[in-house]
């Protein structure tokens, strides 16, 4: 069955980034958020994204106008009745993802598919807590959606061959190369990103070198257009440490163990970009502050 209409939970840089290649794509679009001004505050940044790209001559503005049409806001579960394909693009924790999962299977119709995009929980797992693990499916995204063209597609144990191409077909129709990969903690990408990441973090911490330092030996030395500390801020540091949490714990190797550094910073609230701090500090609109100027 072809989506037309798309329920995403969380309006923050993952939910709101799929909700804006959704509506660029034709489909229309229910954005949940807690409450009311997250809603506000998730379609303003859906907004200048879009506003950034007309500048550049990416977009037409009939055009961002129209994708931007296509977005509705909703405190109300209860709203995705309405819905024929979930998204959540909630916090990573394995609880609230199940709680919200277990409160959408009370509201929506048995044919409609729940996909998480979780970064590393298992979708086995979560499945099992609702009515329908065949209906239930990893969709990872990468950050930031708009730009980045890999979604990651995790079947569980019980996901059916009917909803793998459902969620396949509905990543391709949003721009999107697809692969697979096995229910695993991390999948593919943060299986082999975090633990680098991690490790750029304990060479900071070890006094091997500073932030500047790594992330330029690493843009310069192994050729990756950003370095794996303005990385880490850039996927929240939050993040970053509940994946290596969630990899440590399920496979008891060491080698996962979050540095006590990556600890602090989340200790602190220095999150990353989103918190305007992390291990760069940065503008309202999220740009990077130099050194000079702070």
């Amino acid at each position: 069955m072809a989506v037309s209409r798309l329920g995403i939970v969380g309006s923050g840089q993952m939910g709101g980034g799929v909700a804006e290649v959704a509506g660029q794509s034709g489909l229309d679009v229910l954005m949940h958020d807690i409450n009311e001004d997250l809603c506000r505050r998730g379609l303003d940044n859906i907004n200048r994204d879009l506003d950034r790209m007309v500048k550049r001559g990416r977009i037409k503005p009939e055009e961002a106008e129209r994708a931007l049409g296509r977005i509705r806001t909703t405190s109300r579960l209860e709203d995705f009745r309405e819905v024929d394909f979930v998204i959540e693009a909630v916090v990573e924790n394995e609880d609230a993802k199940i709680v919200l999962f277990q409160k959408l299977d009370q509201v929506c119709p048995p044919e409609v598919v729940f996909a998480s995009n979780t970064s590393s929980i298992s979708i086995t797992r979560m499945a099992a807590r609702t009515s329908r693990a065949p209906r239930f499916i990893g969709m990872h995204f990468m950050n930031p959606v708009p730009a980045m063209k890999l979604v990651e597609i995790i079947r569980g144990l019980a996901t059916s061959q009917e909803t793998f191409e459902q969620t396949r077909a509905l990543a391709e129709r949003l721009g999107k190369s697809t692969m697979t990969a096995e229910d695993f903690p991390g999948f593919i990408v943060n299986r082999v990103l975090l633990p680098m990441i991690n490790e750029a973090i304990y060479t900071m911490y070890e006094g091997v070198g500073g932030v500047s330092d790594i992330d330029l030996a690493m843009k310069l030395g192994t050729n990756q257009p950003m370095g794996p500390l303005e990385l880490a801020d850039l996927i929240g540091l939050d993040t970053c440490l509940a994946i290596m949490e969630v990899m440590h714990r399920t496979f008891g190797d060491d080698k996962y163990r979050p540095c006590p550094l990556l600890k602090k910073y989340v200790d602190a609230g220095y999150l990353g970009r989103k918190a305007g701090r992390g291990f760069y500090m940065y503008t309202e609109q999220g740009a990077p502050i130099p050194p000079a100027a702070r």
